[in-house]
Order: structure tokens, then C-alpha cells, then sequence
């Protein structure tokens, strides 16, 4: 049970950090846009990483160093674009008028966006993978009750975060409000990809 309760704790601690993935799911909980799919894809593919790490894949990055390298870069490059999107927007888009009017992106296309926000950020590799993989070690024989306090950690961040955007629906309704959100994110994702390369 201590072992569940930590892994759920370290869990919710590492996914609460604004990042692209997090902010993707702020957007479609805004916009009501695909909220359960997109909600259930970032959990299973959370809970698939977390698996993962705490069963062995850290230990593979830590006997081939260069993996954690080529994701770095990779994320970098993904990150600086996905930024450089988000300035366009806040400087050239006026989407909040049109909450309810928003484009409607396919299923496929939002599905296929949250999966490179989700496996192409390397700090889900560094975070989720090589950091809970090592901490689960210091709960031997209960690697299994770690891994499941993380995914339910999960669960509830993602569900919890992709409906209750709702809640803050009034105060989107303002142009500005949705600019200044485009501006934040666009910030975020470039002072993460330096973060990266430095």
C-alpha cells in the first residue's frame, strides 16, 4: 500500500508541470472538442511509459546513453515548432469569440497531434520512464503496487484536467484571454527546448 501511495504521489508531482501534452488537454477541454478520447490516450500512453520504466527500460537507457540524446534533440526540434505555432496563434488568431463555433478538428487528426505531444516530448522519456523506473527500485517485490499508484495518478490528472477546463470557460470567452494562453504556451515550449540543449 506505501508503495502504491508513493508511486501515486511522484506520479501526480512529475505530470502536474505544464508542458505540451498538458496544455493540448486544456485546449480541447475548453473548446469541449474529443475531451474523453484525448483524456484516455494520454493516461493509457502514461500508464504504458510508466510500465515501462519500472519494469526495465531505464536500465537500457543507462547501458546506451545515446538513446536519451537522440530523443533530446528530436523533442527539442518538435518543441521549438509546436512554440513557434502557438506565438502564430496568439498574434494572428482571434478563436476566443468563437468558443463555441471553434473549428472542429477530426478525431484522427486530434488523436494523431496528442501522440506526438505525448511520445515525442523527452521529458516524458526522462521523467515517466528513467525516473519512476529508478525510484520503483527502492520498493522492491512491489514494483507492481508502485506502477499502478502512477497510473492512477494519471488517470485522475488527465480526466481531472481535460473536464474541468470547462470551469474555466467565462474567462476564455475573451479574445485576449485565449492570445495571452497561445503567448504562455508558446513561452513554455521554447524555454523547454532550450532547457534541453543546454
Amino acid at each position: 500500500m506505501y508503495a502504491a501511495i508513493a508511486g501515486f504521489s511522484l506520479g501526480l508531482s512529475l505530470i502536474v508541470a505544464i508542458g505540451a501534452q498538458n496544455a493540448f488537454v486544456l485546449r480541447q477541454g475548453l473548446y469541449k472538442q474529443h475531451v474523453l478520447w484525448i483524456c484516455l490516450l494520454c493516461a493509457l500512453s502514461d500508464a504504458i511509459l510508466i510500465l515501462v520504466g519500472v519494469f526495465g527500460l531505464s536500465l537500457v537507457i543507462k547501458v546506451i546513453p545515446s538513446i536519451e540524446w537522440i530523443m533530446r534533440y528530436i523533442g527539442c526540434v518538435f518543441l521549438f515548432c509546436y512554440g513557434a505555432i502557438s506565438f502564430w496563434k496568439a498574434f494572428t488568431h482571434n478563436d476566443a469569440l468563437q468558443i463555441k463555433e471553434a473549428h472542429k478538428q477530426s478525431l484522427r487528426t486530434t488523436l494523431l497531434v496528442c501522440l506526438a505531444l505525448t511520445w515525442l516530448n523527452p521529458h516524458v522519456y526522462l521523467d515517466t520512464v528513467l525516473l519512476l523506473g529508478s525510484i520503483a527500485n527502492q520498493y522492491p517485490n512491489q514494483h507492481g503496487y508502485f506502477a499502478l499508484g502512477a497510473i492512477c495518478a494519471s488517470f485522475c490528472f488527465f480526466f481531472a484536467l481535460g473536464y474541468g477546463a470547462r470551469l474555466l470557460k467565462p474567462w476564455f470567452s475573451k479574445p485576449t484571454s485565449w492570445r495571452v494562453l497561445d503567448f504562455l504556451i508558446g513561452i513554455i515550449m521554447w524555454l523547454i527546448a532550450i532547457k534541453l540543449v543546454i
